[in-house]
């Protein structure tokens, strides 16, 4: 008895020290908040102010030791995040997570992010160079001398901030995350091998049913392209140069100890979506408009903005205020002062999204045609050649090694040619479709340009003091091209799309819709279009809006793009501004509030239709009666509708274009467009064997056996919020059950890919396949009549730390569309830090 006493004793004793530990451990993980820290590398003292939104407030007595102390904030509550996309733009997370994120890192090589990068920061104007060293030294500053410890991410998976070299973050660190951002954002380098793909089952005309041009609009290439590709013989041999059955990646994921394999299953995941989605802009999309003050309650412009982008744990962006007296860099250029508050994005020293005190502006994606791939063909005698309008010339051939965790590292021979980077050689899927001994795809994108400057039009717009002033610096804005909404407090409203964008020759047949062979000079880029021709509306009619439709007038001169998104967002905020003669904020945050799919009530009428034999029919029919487009997260209608569209998809679309064509091109891309034709044409070649309407009902009885099987058989009880949360998904934990419930944060959520609250989901997703990971990564409203009444919301909270009470504290508000206020100058402080210099050594 004594014995076990003693054990009993000396258990607790254990248990308590480890809890104390823990405890302990959690307490020096937090961000140090208040009081003061002696920073090496500061000129003087920097206040670190935050308000009751939780806002940042950086308060500098030069633009460097603001931009320094930036750095600093972003290293404190961003530790894991900045790691993670240092790693995912160099092409090392092989080195933390094995084979699973091979894919990945394979195509950022390829691309050569870091390269592009590297090239673009030497091209910068110094004062440009200056910020972003300070903005790293700033971030190296922290991991210097840490005053808290290692969030857990580092603890569980073993890694030291900034690898094997410790280089935590660098000034090229900086290009390269904005290219990070053009590349989610602007491109349609998928959409053209999505149509050579197709091309191959599908003549050209049931290629454009299938992927039809803008609403209104005839096809952007007049070139018959499945005959083309036919007669070329791009594609591979039925049954030869296929997939192999099973990845290496997934072999080892299954072999490794089961901690490694849910990170890694979930790793791979997310890798080999990153590369299927990459150069695609379906699915992506934001929304923002401005009114003047004629059509205002104050007499001022009011501006909203709500880019969509992935949502992530901790979120994207993070927000703070920057302020700094006029200031010199090294060699004597003057830099003025700094004034703005909104979201800033971990990776670089400035607001991207927000205002000054006197202007406001938000961003939406243009979406122009900047990347072309070009079919690249090979020398049959010479496989080191390609051919090009001269003749055959060499590949350039570069080698890079990527390190592997638990394996052999891996060489890469990467080919690039005049036009740019070689993707078949980083790209899985070119093997399944194109005869590889024969062709491969390289890519010409605006982004690797070594003359791209978008870091300088960013360091420029927190330094303007009327909308001309914030134009003149987004002329140095470069990629991706952003429509820009603006307004200020003397009254200007503006729209302009701010970026560059390719010219084509009126010879090109093809005008980057699909590949085009490289060998053709008429395919080349002829230059670029003039900043002063780029779309513009200065608001005649008392309101400007953009949400990724088509923003060029009648009879504009020049061709963007056809892959503008489909007009339903841009529709309804017309719809909504023109209902109330006069708005004020609550008005523009109720247009952010709405849930209406205008692309919902144009499917509708063929849902309720719809005679399937399911024994849960009617009662599905009596959760449709008085739908109306409305995708509320307590109501069963708008999954029914969800699921229905996505079993339409499948039964019509598979036979046509085979199921592994469709797996490899469906999710984001949900194929609305072409659904909508097919019904309302009533086409009989789409929808045989059965006719269009027995199609309709045979889907919905598919989908209802799904809805069954997931959420019962009482479809009044059915939530499309059930099937539709949020989720701001962390990386990589969010595969790990037992830890995804601490690191993800997930709300449920009204809307759909085409309502103003959108919430895009992945229909190709497996699991999941209604849940929202796409959504308003943040909504801000500005008044111009006083932007102290400015507000704002995003999806998780400040802290990228996990244990923090700031990480998850606005998820709940977001949800409902609530806000924060977005002030300079707020009444009073929570929390007052003191970054002060180290002093100088004697």
């Amino acid at each position: 008895m004594a014995w076990m006493k003693k054990t009993a004793v000396g258990l607790v004793a254990a248990a308590l020290l480890a809890g104390a530990g823990a405890a302990l451990y959690v307490q020096r993980s937090f961000a140090r908040l208040d009081g003061g820290l002696t920073v090496a590398g500061l000129a003087q003292s920097v206040q670190v102010l935050r308000d009751g939104a939780d806002v940042t407030h950086v308060r500098a007595r030069s633009p460097q030791d603001a931009w320094f102390a930036m750095g600093y904030v972003h290293g404190q509550e961003r530790t894991w995040q900045l790691e993670f996309n240092r790693r995912v733009m160099h092409g090392q997370l092989s080195e933390v997570f094995g084979p699973a994120t091979l894919e990945t890192d394979k195509l950022m090589r390829g691309l050569d992010i870091m390269g592009a990068a590297r090239r673009q920061y030497e091209g910068l104007p110094l004062y440009a160079q200056e910020a972003l060293q300070a903005y790293a030294r700033g971030i190296q500053a922290f991991h210097k001398n840490r005053p808290q410890a290692l969030p857990p991410e580092f603890q569980v998976l073993g890694v030291q901030p900034g690898g094997a070299d410790g280089a935590v973050w660098t000034a090229e660190d900086s290009v390269g995350w904005a290219l990070m951002m053009a590349l989610d954002l602007g491109g349609n380098w998928g959409n053209e091998f999505a149509r050579l793909s197709v091309a191959r089952t599908l003549d050209t005309d049931r290629l454009w049913q299938l992927m039809p041009p803008y609403p209104g609009e005839q096809p952007a290439a007049a070139a018959d392209l499945a005959q083309l590709y036919r007669s070329l013989g791009v594609y591979r041999p039925a049954g030869a140069n296929g997939p192999a059955a099973a990845s290496g990646a997934q072999a080892d994921v299954q072999a490794a100890g089961f901690l490694d394999r849910q990170i890694g299953a979930g790793m791979l995941a997310w890798s080999d979506e990153l590369a299927r989605n990459a150069g695609t802009n379906e699915g992506k999309g934001s929304n923002n408009w401005v009114l003047a003050g004629s059509r205002t309650v104050s007499g001022k412009p009011l501006l909203a903005n709500d880019p969509h982008l992935g949502l992530s744990a901790p979120a994207i962006w993070y927000f703070a205020g920057l302020q700094a007296p006029a200031g010199r860099a090294s060699d004597g250029t003057p830099i003025a002062a700094i004034d703005a508050v909104g979201a800033t994005l971990p990776g670089l020293p400035f607001v991207v999204l927000g205002r000054t005190d006197k202007v406001a502006w938000g961003f939406t994606n243009t979406g122009p045609d900047v990347q072309d791939l070009y079919l690249e063909q090979i020398n049959p005698a010479d496989s080191t050649q390609y051919r090009t309008p001269q003749g055959w010339a060499p590949f350039t051939v570069r080698q890079e090694t990527i390190r592997v965790k638990g394996q052999a590292d891996v060489v890469l021979q990467l080919r690039s040619t005049r036009h740019g980077p070689v993707l078949s050689d980083v790209q899985k899927s070119h093997a399944d479709v194109l005869d590889l001994g024969k062709y491969v795809l390289a890519l010409r994108w605006t982004a690797l340009d070594a003359d791209n400057q978008t870091v300088v039009a960013g360091l420029k717009t927190n330094q303007s003091k009327t909308v001309d002033e914030l134009f003149e610096g987004l002329a140095h804005y470069h990629s991706p091209m952003q429509s820009v909404v603006a307004a200020d407090d003397q009254g200007t409203i503006r729209f302009k799309a701010a970026g560059r964008v390719p010219v084509r020759d009126a010879a090109n047949d093809i005008r980057g819709v699909a590949p085009s062979p490289g060998w053709d000079a008429r395919y080349d880029w002829k230059g670029w279009l003039p900043y002063d021709q780029t779309p513009r509306d200065d608001g005649a009619k008392g309101w400007i809006a953009t949400a990724n439709q088509r923003v060029t007038a009648p009879g504009y001169p020049h061709y963007l793009t056809q892959d503008w998104a489909l007009p339903y967002r841009y529709e309804r905020i017309a719809q909504l501004i023109e209902a109330t003669p006069r708005h004020d904020v609550a008005s523009m945050q109720a247009i952010h509030r709405d849930a209406t799919s205008l692309a919902v009530r144009r499917l509708l009428p063929y849902l309720l239709q719809a005679q399937p034999s399911h024994a849960l029919a009617a009662a599905a029919q009596q959760q449709l009666q008085g739908f109306d487009g409305v995708m509320d997260a307590q109501r069963a209608a708008p999954l029914i509708f969800a699921a229905w569209t996505d079993e339409l998809a499948r039964g019509l679309l598979v036979p046509r274009i085979g199921k592994e064509r469709f797996e490899a091109t469906y999710g984001k891309r949900d194929y609305r467009a072409a659904l909508e034709g097919i019904l309302e044409r009533n086409d009989a070649w789409w929808c045989q064997p059965m006719s269009c309407a027995e199609q309709s009902s045979a889907a919905l009885g598919r989908a209802l056996d799904r809805l069954q099987a997931a959420y019962g058989a009482d479809p009044a009880r059915w939530r499309w919020g059930v099937a539709h949360p949020a989720l701001s998904a962390h990386r990589p934990f969010s595969s790990v059950a037992a830890l995804a419930r601490f690191f993800d944060v997930s709300v449920p959520s009204h809307g759909d890919a085409y309502t103003v609250n959108v919430g895009q989901y992945n229909a190709g997703e497996a699991k999941g396949p209604f849940v929202n990971r796409h959504a308003p990564s943040l909504r801000a409203v500005y008044d111009l009549a006083d932007l102290e009444q400015s507000r704002f919301i995003y999806q998780t909270g400040q802290s990228g730390l996990v244990f923090s009470p700031r990480y998850r504290d606005m998820s709940a508000t977001w949800a409902e569309t609530g806000y924060r206020a977005l002030q300079r100058r707020p009444g009073r402080w929570v929390h007052t830090l003191a970054l002060n210099p180290a002093p100088a050594a004697p």
